[in-house]
């Protein structure tokens, strides 16, 4: 792992040899790691150093793990996520230290491929790398969206968006610009059609001179002149009046633009984007919509699915939107393993905005490093029965359900590729096919049939 700013690992072990062998490995795999052997002197250590993940072993010489996990939550301190180890493998124990609010729990001997990855996969959610890409997700129809829009971006065809609100329609009409605009200096101009008046709406498209109505004091550029040379995007383009529907056709066909009150014709070249949530061919069917502006802000059409039907981008999301939370108020949080299962089976109805004013919420009213379930629907939302906790064997399956999905979601996400889904999963080919075989995961790759 190559970074200039490392990861930090607070590791808590009193035993010599554990600690100096996981103090070697995570040096080596590029992690910056302060290990401390009593639970007093870690105490003393969290929270006054940004840790991104803290390895801790349950059995210590002062204070076991789970006192000093349980004074930290008690103090004001924010907690980067926790992973316990310990030789004495006890479920009673790891059942109450996950409803705690810790990450995970590993038993001695340790799996050190399992634990590595474990530790990337928090460290990568607490501070995501910045890349300089401008992603949008990593559902399949997202990655293909993105990679769609580089051959949009070399011309100027107007594009349609469409999707439910609250899908990032507006997101990728930003992502559509950046790759258009190479030199960073031309104007990207929204504008909610439906939010305005005909009146009002008319004069933010095209603008108005002076004394054209009753408090137009100066002359006022419309959103068409502000965007020239750069992105012109209309939202809820469906709520447009059939009279302004005739007048922005007029300025599409003509390239050009009179302002309210005026007479002179002033030219504008952009690149129009309109986006909406209604089917407008059906608008057009009702007489709702004119066709002949259908047809030409239709030229390329991008559909955004809700966020129920693109499940990947969940968590994904999740900790984008949690990282933007961490840098704004210098407050990082973590998802507990119930809460990310409760935002996966949540059908989301506002979809992106409705989970990010969730997380957002949850953020505001709990002082708590870990978000927890009820923080995200209160505590009336249905949790999975508690017994399938209460032994080792209904845990053991609960962990290996979730290890199968995962592994299923990646074989879709990469067409049943073995090779490329082992890549994706950071783990060997083999490594791969012996845990499809132990899980009961399908091959759906004909042309690989042999590790």
């Amino acid at each position: 792992m190559n970074s200039p700013s490392p990861y930090r690992i607070c590791l808590v072990e009193d035993d010599a040899i554990m600690g100096e062998a996981l103090l070697d490995r995570f040096t080596i795999e590029g992690f910056a790691c302060d290990w401390h052997k009593t639970g007093r002197a870690a105490l003393q250590a969290i929270g006054r150093k940004p840790y991104d993940v803290v390895i801790c072993d349950i059995q210590l010489p002062d204070i076991n793990g789970e006192d000093l996990f349980v004074q930290l939550k008690a103090g004001e301190t924010t907690l980067p996520p926790f992973v316990f180890i310990t030789g004495y493998a006890a479920v009673d124990r790891a059942v109450r230290l996950l409803k705690l609010g810790a990450h995970d729990y590993l038993t001695k001997p340790l799996d050190i491929h399992a634990l590595l990855q474990t530790v990337r996969d928090l460290c990568s959610r607490s501070r995501p790398p910045s890349t300089g890409e401008h992603t949008l997700g990593i559902s399949s129809v997202m990655r293909s969206i993105e990679a769609m829009l580089p051959r949009l971006a070399d011309n100027k065809g107007s594009v349609l968006i469409t999707g439910e609100s609250g899908v990032g329609k507006e997101e990728v009409a930003h992502a559509l610009h950046r790759l258009s605009d190479t030199s960073n200096n031309k104007p990207f101009v929204a504008v909610n059609c439906g939010a305005l008046t005909e009146s009002l709406l008319e004069a933010e498209l095209f603008g108005y001179v002076k004394g054209a109505f009753t408090g137009a004091i100066r002359d006022k550029k419309g959103v068409f002149e502000q965007a020239d040379g750069g992105t012109l995007f209309l939202d809820e383009i469906g709520e447009m009046s059939p009279v302004m529907q005739v007048k922005l056709l007029r300025a599409i066909q003509q390239r050009s633009i009179v302002r309210v009150g005026s007479e002179t014709t002033v030219p504008v070249s952009i690149r129009l984007v309109c986006a909406t949530h209604q089917d407008l061919k059906q608008m057009v069917e009702a007489g709702r919509f004119r066709e002949d502006l259908y047809y030409r802000i239709h030229v390329i059409h991008l559909h955004i699915p809700p966020l129920r039907e693109r499940k990947d981008d969940v968590l994904w999301l999740t900790q984008r939107l949690l990282g933007t939370w961490a840098s704004e108020n210098a407050d990082q949080r973590t998802l507990h393993r119930a809460a990310e299962k409760a935002l996966l089976d949540y059908p989301w109805p506002g979809n992106i905005r409705e989970l990010k004013h969730c997380l957002e919420r949850a953020c505001i009213l709990s002082r708590d490093a870990v978000i927890t379930t009820e923080m995200l629907f209160g505590s009336t939302y249905s949790l999975p029965p508690a017994e399938q906790l209460q032994s080792a064997n209904s845990l053991n399956d609960y962990l290996q359900s979730c290890e199968k999905k995962y592994i299923e979601e990646a074989l879709r996400a990469n067409n049943g590729r073995i090779g490329d889904t082992a890549a994706s999963l950071k783990i060997s080919r083999k490594n791969l096919w012996q845990k499809m075989k132990k899980l009961g995961v399908q091959d759906t790759d004909d042309r690989t049939s042999t590790p």
